[in-house]
């Protein structure tokens, strides 16, 4: 009887408690469920003191005219995965914007301007991948280069000058699709697609590996240099599609690099979650950081405080987020 009650107890020992579904869901997904949260609650304060927030207007401005950031943190997001980082991505679209307006203008097919961005910043992608995957430089290094070579060219060829007359049919981000604007249906379709792509494919989770462990990745066949290529083309073409729907909002675009859009959509990748240092994170909360910010944006406006506010308010948001992520790579090891 004794030996079979300690039995018991050693194999109650030997075979630990598998954890509830709600702890493995927030260890899973923590910090999305906390930008979630931090949305929610926003909204209800913001909508208690000011009613007008939560208007038709106001959310289509909040959801919808930030949708490209989102697109363009997706393919950030992936990036930063993999260990790697691409502060040119501002002064990509700036350039993309350019040339997909231009397109449209002088007469090319409509369907033409809409995919030039994407293979031109694929292209673009390719060439700061192959710099950083076979010539062994740091992403920082080459992406800080071409942010200057980008945003420098596209001063002297245009000069900033404005783009008008845009074709009607070419504004496909004021359009809608079933009732709905179409830049929110790209946000959403496109944020499911990767986050379904990046955890059930195999050349989705070796980005995980890839960053996490590099050296471990290569001793399992993973080839780290191709997929360094990989993602930052893929990049490229998350940062094309972003361009369309930045470049199709207004009725004019100026060629000029958007001031500060590269930090947010690293920004938005970070608090979202993806680790800064590589290896873990969802694309899921990156599409969340963004309209996180969206909504203290326009929360500040709403509650009468400077929209200044915004940059501190993000920059303790990174603080806190990677303060975080230390914290729990600590525990870990």
């Amino acid at each position: 009887m004794m030996t079979t009650t300690v039995e018991a107890t050693a194999r109650s020992r030997a075979a630990p408690q598998r954890p509830g579904f709600f702890k493995r869901l927030f260890a899973e997904y923590g910090q999305e469920i906390v930008v979630l949260a931090a949305i929610v609650v926003l909204f209800a304060v913001v909508t208690m003191v000011n009613p007008r927030f939560i208007s038709a207007n106001n959310l289509t401005t909040i959801f919808s005219g930030n949708a490209y950031i989102a697109v363009a943190a997706i393919g950030m997001a992936m990036v930063i995965v993999t260990g790697n980082i691409d502060v040119s991505v501002g002064a990509l679209i700036g350039v993309l914007a350019t040339i997909s307006g231009s397109l449209a203008v002088a007469g090319y097919p409509i369907w033409f301007a809409w995919l030039a961005p994407v293979l031109v910043g694929m292209a673009v992608n390719a060439i700061i991948g192959i710099l950083v995957a076979y010539a062994r430089i740091p992403s920082i290094v080459v992406t800080l280069g071409a942010l200057s070579i980008l945003r420098g060219g596209l001063i002297s060829v245009t000069g900033g000058t404005w783009i008008t007359d845009l074709p009607p049919d070419y504004l496909i981000a004021q359009k809608q699709i079933l009732g709905l604007p179409v830049p929110l249906v790209f946000m959403v379709v496109l944020t499911l697609l990767a986050a379904f792509w990046m955890r059930y494919t195999a050349f989705g989770r070796s980005l995980y590996a890839v960053g996490g462990n590099a050296e471990a990745a290569l001793a399992t066949g993973i080839p780290i240099a191709r997929r360094t290529v990989a993602v930052f083309v893929i990049h490229g073409a998350f940062a094309g599609l972003a361009t369309i729907l930045f470049a199709t909002q207004l009725q004019v675009i100026q060629s000029t690099v958007p001031p500060n859009l590269e930090l947010t959509v690293i920004t938005a990748a970070v608090i979202g979650g993806v680790s800064i240092l590589g290896g873990s994170g969802t694309v899921i909360g990156s599409t969340l950081a963004t309209i996180l910010f969206a909504t203290i944006g326009s929360a500040l406006i709403f509650v009468n405080v400077s929209a200044y506010w915004l940059r501190a308010v993000i920059g303790l948001l990174i603080l806190a987020t990677v303060l975080a992520d230390m914290l729990r790579r600590r525990g870990r090891s």
